[in-house]
């Protein structure tokens, strides 16, 4: 199947170029709303589009003021609109921004700092405590530590945002009009993980244009939209899709913390969101908890079959039949974009049933980050979609059942890992970035992920298992919080392994469910439903031993399993 433009979009070289031509598109619009609160007294400030790129210009200005122009400029911290105008002011001027990771320990903080030879820093206040330890220890060769709001003893944002413009109004124009090279290193990410394995991935400008193109040609994002940023922004994800919706013209709003998500959905009647499957399976989650306490399971299932019925003669009755669910979700939630790890294809489908539409895509931080996509017009439930137009994507050393390692080419792709010459060396080759995940082509085109090749499970037989395809499954049980599908050696037979899972089990549910369970029955009507999922699978991947725990899985910041410290402890146990 050929791949489909459905909208009309401008090419852009850079993200100096691409702002420009969304705050002369939309100049009144409402780029960012800010939240003000003091004490129980709450208000909202509205930043349109041309005061977005006038504060930007101001921060940047004082910036070049400083001697920061061609430096490197670190940013820690939530999401928030101080983080947005620091990360384009360093856009827009040509400096190397360096996203990290808000929730990074002190030693990991420090070491990122070190290794990216960040020369300036500026932090969120609700971090000071790290930032003081870090300058007491005296590793860092940081020029200036720069607070997001006023705080004694350092320079701020709103402060130096002023006096660059007073510097304009003077009539200083070298920030304004600072040349833009596209495709040298304009940013530094770290890949999640332990900061002794995590790699840091240079991108230049071009990177990210590139991408935010091709997202525009096939995605149904509308200027008349309202996104909640809650993707962190340290996250490519996250930062690409800021510059996303303000291509579109959208209007950006900050949430409050995952337990107000619901709260923030209504409060700011949001229409589009970006996120992780973990925050989109939870959203999920909590609507079949309610549909279920009110008694209406079978009613919804009932309206769902009917509504897919009609659909088939074009009419298209959701909206009538679930506005008390979607009233639940503040009513105007249309659009949800999942990536960042394979989402459970039930919830894509309950969604889309619902009358919210869900498109997965999938990427790496090494590719600006998206390769491939869902949208509205082509979708298949679990698959990751099409390449975008500007991607090529090979399966290279396909199997038997056809498949292989995705590797892409494309503007996308990084410039390599900074200072990091053999890791460099591991991924790129002749032009190709090799991904490390598995996939295989359905009949149509549609392109299916598998799993990463370092977690595939080879049997003694040489058969194949993934584990995200039976986890997916364990998931999917009231009872499952999250889990992790590992082969433990058999002692029976040391040269074969036993699939064995990990299941981390929801203590509210479990409460509610079976008030006076003990771990014991417990663990036994978890493993009686462990074994009916068994029955759907061939003997083969038939799972055969499984722990019961409490206690959440260890994961990055970005919320994914470190599957290798994971099975590193369930051997060493």
């Amino acid at each position: 199947m050929e791949r489909e433009k459905y909208f009309e979009a401008t090419e852009f070289e850079n993200i100096k170029e691409l702002i420009y031509d969304a705050v002369s598109k939309y100049q009144e619009k409402t780029a960012f709303v800010i939240k003000h609160k003091k004490e129980k007294d709450i208000s909202y400030e509205n930043v349109s589009y041309t005061r977005l790129l006038e504060e930007v210009n101001q921060l940047g200005t004082k910036f070049y003021d400083l001697g920061y122009a061609n430096k490197r400029v670190a940013i820690v911290g939530r999401n928030c609109y101080e983080w947005a105008i620091t990360h384009l002011a360093n856009l827009l001027g040509g400096m190397v921004s360096i996203p990290l990771d808000k929730e990074l320990q002190v030693e990991e903080l420090e070491s990122c700092l070190v290794r990216s030879k960040a020369d300036v820093l500026v932090f969120d206040e609700k971090y000071l405590e790290n930032i003081e330890e870090i300058q007491k220890r005296g590793n860092v060769k940081i020029e200036n530590y720069i607070c997001m709001r006023p705080q004694e003893g350092y320079d701020d944002i709103p402060t130096l945002r002023q006096q660059g413009k007073e510097i304009l109004e003077a009539g200083n124009k070298e920030f304004l009009e600072a040349k833009i090279d596209s495709y040298k290193m304009n940013i530094l990410l770290f890949t999640s993980g332990t900061t002794s394995k995590s790699k840091a991935v240079m991108l230049s400008q071009n990177n990210i244009a590139s991408n935010v193109y091709s997202m525009q040609l096939v995605e149904d994002i509308r200027k008349e939209d309202v996104n909640i940023a809650f993707l962190p922004f340290h996250h490519i994800f996250g930062s690409t899709c800021m510059v996303v919706m303000l291509a579109f013209g959208v209007t950006t709003v900050f949430p409050d913390g995952l337990r107000y998500i619901a709260q923030n959905l209504k409060e700011y009647k949001v229409s589009i969101f970006v996120g992780v499957p973990l925050l989109v399976e939870t959203i999920y989650k909590r609507i079949e908890q309610g549909i279920a306490k009110k008694g209406k399971t079978k009613a919804v299932e009932l309206a769902k079959k009917l509504s897919n019925v009609l659909l088939k003669f074009g009419i298209d009755i959701k909206k009538r039949l679930f506005q008390e669910i979607l009233n639940e979700l503040g009513g105007a939630l249309r659009f949800v974009i999942s990536g960042g790890a394979p989402l459970d294809k039930r919830v894509a489908k309950g969604f889309n049933e619902l009358g919210i539409k869900v498109v997965q895509g999938y990427g790496l931080t090494e590719t600006s980050p998206v390769i491939a996509a869902e949208n509205v017009q082509k979708m298949k439930y679990g698959s990751i979609g099409f390449p975008m137009e500007n991607v090529q994507v090979e399966l290279y050393h396909q199997d038997e059942q056809g498949i292989g390692e995705i590797r892409v080419k494309g503007p996308n792709v990084m410039l390599g890992y900074y200072e990091n010459e053999e890791a460099t060396s591991q991924v790129l080759k002749d032009g190709w970035f090799y991904t490390g995940d598995l996939a295989y082509y359905d009949k149509e085109g549609y392109l299916f992920l598998t799993g990463r090749k370092k977690d595939m499970i080879v049997l003694k037989n040489g058969k194949k298992v993934f584990p995200d395809e039976l986890e997916t499954l364990i998931n999917r049980l009231d009872e499952v919080a999250e889990c992790i599908v590992y082969g433990m050696p058999d002692k029976k037979d040391k040269n074969d392994i036993k699939l064995s899972v990990k299941i981390v089990y929801d203590k509210e549910v479990v409460k509610e469910k079976y008030p006076t369970i003990s771990q014991e029955e417990l663990q036994e009507v978890i493993w009686q439903k462990i074994k009916e999922i068994n029955k759907t699978f061939p003997p083969y991947k038939y799972i055969k031993n499984m722990i019961l725990t409490d206690q959440e899985l260890i994961k990055t910041t970005t919320k994914k399993v470190k599957r290798n410290e994971e099975i590193k402890k369930l051997l060493e146990q």
